[in-house]
C-alpha cells in the first residue's frame, strides 16, 4: 500500500490530460502476440457460428441463447467493434448485415430485458461499431435508436431512476428495486445517441438517473452511494458500498462521462474524485501476507468486508485513466498497486483468478464467512484465498483491462508479460472444441478437472479479447486519449482533451484531498 504521505503530494501538472506514456513503443514480438489473440477470436467466433448461430435471435438479452444475458444477435452485435479494431472487414461486414435485419419491436419469449446489459451491449456494440467504420453505416445508430425507444419505457412518470427490467412486447416494466450500477451505467451510451440523432431525450433521461445518483447525500461514506436503489421512491434499500458488482460500473463512468463531456458539468469529476478519497482513506485494504493492495467493501453496520471481485478488479485501470485526467500522479500509484493486486490472484495453476476472493490484514479479516484450513493455508502462501467456493472463472475482462491501462499509461514491460502469460493460460485452461469456455476452479492441476461452463459470455469476444489485443497493438492505434471505452470495451470517440479535469473546487463532504 502507498505511504500515507503521499496524500500531501500536490497533483502534477504536466501531461495532465493525457492518460497514455508519449513515444510508447512495442517490443519486436508484438505482431506475434497480437497474431496470436485474433486468431483465437476467429476459432472461438467461427465456433460460435456453426453451433450457436440463431439460437439467440429470438430472445431478450436476459432471457434465452447461448447464455443467461444473450439474445437477438447480442454476441455478433457485442463483438462488432473488436472485429473492427482487429481488422477482421469481412465478418464485421457481415455483423453489421445480420444487425441490421433484426426486429427489436417485440420479443418472442416471455422474458423481460435488463435496460443495463441492453445498453451496454446493443447500444455500445452500435454505436462504437457505426464510429470506428468512419460513420459509414447509418444503419447501426437506426438500430439503437429502435432499441432505446423500447428501453425509454423503464423510466415511468416522474420517475428519476428506471426499473431494471423491461418487457419489450408489452413494453411494461417490472417493478422492483435496482442498484447503482444498473442505473447510473447508461449515460455514455445515452447521450452519445443524442449527439447522433439530435435527440435529447435520450441523454436527458439517462443523466437524471445517473444525477440523482451523485447528488445523494444519504451516504456511509462521502460519494460513496449504497448499491441498493429504489426506482419507485428514489431511496436507497440498502446502503452496503462496494466497488464490485451491483455499483462497479456507476462509479467508472463518474470519470468517463467527465472525459466525453469536457467537464461541461464539474459534478462528474468532483464526485468521482470524492468517491477515490473516501475510499482510499477507509476502504483500501493491504493483505498481511504479500502486501498486496485491494479495495473492501463496506456493509450497512459499517463493517469493512475484506473481500474483492474479478468484477471489481476494473478498479485499478479507472484510477490509472482518472489520475492521468487530473494530473494526479497519487491516484495512478493507487491504481498501479491495485492492478498489481489483482494480477496477483491470477498466481494459479490456471493462471487466472477467480471470481470472488479474500484477505486478511493488520485492519481486521471479517468477510462474512469462515474460512476453511485450506484456505488459510492458500493464503499463506498467495496473499489471498477463494471467497466461499467461488473460484469460477466466467471469461471475465477486468485484470486484463486494467493491465491494458497499467501497460498503455507506463509501458512498463511486466505489463506486457502479464498479457502474454494470459494468451498461454486461455489456450491451455479455456480452449474446449474449438472456442473458449469458463472453468469451475482456477486452481485445478489439470486441464479441464474442475468442468466446462457450456456457454461463451459475449463479454470475451467485446471486452478480454479486445483489451488483450490492444496490449500488442500500436499505442496510436485507438489510444486512450482519442477514444473512451464504454464498460463493455466499446470505443466511443472522445473530444480533444482539456488541459486537465482537476476539479476547481473541493467538495466540502471531503476530509482530505488526494
Amino acid at each position: 500500500m502507498l505511504s500515507p504521505a503521499l496524500l500531501l503530494l500536490a497533483p502534477a501538472v504536466a501531461q495532465a490530460a493525457s492518460v497514455q506514456l508519449a513515444g510508447l513503443t512495442l517490443p519486436d514480438d508484438a505482431p506475434t502476440h497480437a497474431a496470436a489473440v485474433k486468431k483465437i477470436f476467429t476459432d472461438a467466433y467461427g465456433s460460435y457460428k456453426e453451433k450457436a448461430w440463431g439460437f439467440d435471435d429470438l430472445a431478450p438479452l436476459s432471457g434465452q441463447g447461448t447464455n443467461g444475458r444473450n439474445g437477438w444477435g447480442a454476441t455478433v452485435i457485442d463483438a462488432l467493434s473488436t472485429m473492427s479494431v482487429m481488422g477482421l472487414d469481412d465478418l464485421f461486414a457481415e455483423g453489421v448485415d445480420f444487425a441490421s435485419k433484426i426486429d427489436f419491436s417485440t420479443s418472442h419469449t416471455e422474458d423481460t430485458v435488463s435496460v443495463f446489459e441492453t445498453t451496454i451491449r446493443y447500444l455500445g456494440g452500435l454505436l462504437a461499431a457505426y464510429e470506428l467504420s468512419g460513420s459509414k453505416h447509418e444503419v447501426l445508430v437506426q438500430k439503437a435508436t429502435e432499441v432505446a425507444d423500447k428501453m425509454a419505457f423503464a423510466w415511468v412518470g416522474d420517475n428519476d431512476v428506471p426499473y431494471g427490467f423491461l418487457n419489450f412486447t408489452t413494453n411494461e416494466p417490472t417493478i422492483d428495486g435496482s442498484n447503482i450500477a444498473e442505473a447510473g451505467t447508461l449515460i455514455l451510451e445515452w447521450n452519445r445517441l443524442s449527439e447522433l440523432t439530435g435527440n435529447k431525450t435520450y441523454g436527458e433521461l439517462a443523466e437524471k438517473s445517473f444525477r440523482h445518483i451523485a447528488t445523494t447525500n444519504d451516504t456511509l461514506l462521502p460519494s460513496l452511494p449504497g448499491q441498493c436503489i429504489n426506482p419507485t421512491t428514489g431511496g436507497w434499500d440498502c446502503r452496503y458500498i462496494t466497488w464490485g458488482g451491483g455499483s462497479d460500473s456507476y462509479f467508472e463512468y463518474l470519470i468517463k462521462y467527465a472525459r466525453l463531456t469536457n467537464n461541461a458539468d464539474p459534478l462528474w469529476v468532483e464526485s468521482w474524485k470524492t468517491a477515490v478519497e473516501s475510499t482510499v482513506q477507509n476502504l483500501i485494504v493491504t493483505s498481511d501476507v504479500g502486501g498486496w493492495a485491494f479495495v473492501a467493501d463496506f456493509t450497512d453496520d459499517k463493517v469493512v468486508r475484506h473481500i474483492g471481485t474479478h468484477l471489481g478488479c476494473f478498479i485499478g485501470g479507472n484510477w490509472i485513466m482518472g489520475g492521468r485526467l487530473l494530473g494526479n500522479e497519487t491516484i495512478v500509484k493507487y491504481g498501479l498497486s491495485l492492478v498489481d493486486g489483482c494480477i496477483a490472484t491470477y498466481n494459479t495453476t490456471t493462471g487466472i483468478g477467480p471470481e470472488v476472493f479474500a484477505y486478511s490484514s493488520k485492519d481486521g479479516n471479517y468477510t462474512g464467512a469462515t474460512p476453511s484450513a485450506d484456505d488459510l493455508a492458500f493464503y499463506q502462501e498467495h496473499g489471498w484465498y477463494v471467497y466461499n467456493g467461488a473460484g469460477y472463472y466466467i471469461l471475465r475482462p477486468e485484470v486484463m483491462e486494467s493491465n491494458f491501462y497499467a501497460y498503455r499509461a507506463t509501458g512498463d514491460e511486466r505489463y506486457y508479460q502479464n498479457a502474454v502469460r494470459f494468451i498461454d493460460s486461455l489456450n491451455n485452461s479455456t480452449s474446449v472444441n474449438g472456442a473458449n469456455a469458463g472453468i469451475g476452479d482456477v486452481r485445478q492441476e489439470e486441464w479441464g478437472a474442475s468442468g466446462f461452463f457450456d456457454d461463451t459470455e459475449s463479454f470475451f469476444f467485446a471486452e478480454v479479447l479486445k483489451y488483450l489485443y490492444l496490449t500488442f497493438d500500436d499505442p496510436a492505434h485507438i489510444s486512450l486519449d482519442e477514444w473512451t471505452f464504454n464498460t463493455e470495451a466499446h470505443p466511443l470517440k472522445a473530444p480533444p482533451a482539456l488541459d486537465s479535469y482537476e476539479p476547481k473546487e473541493a467538495k466540502k463532504s471531503a476530509k482530505f484531498r488526494l
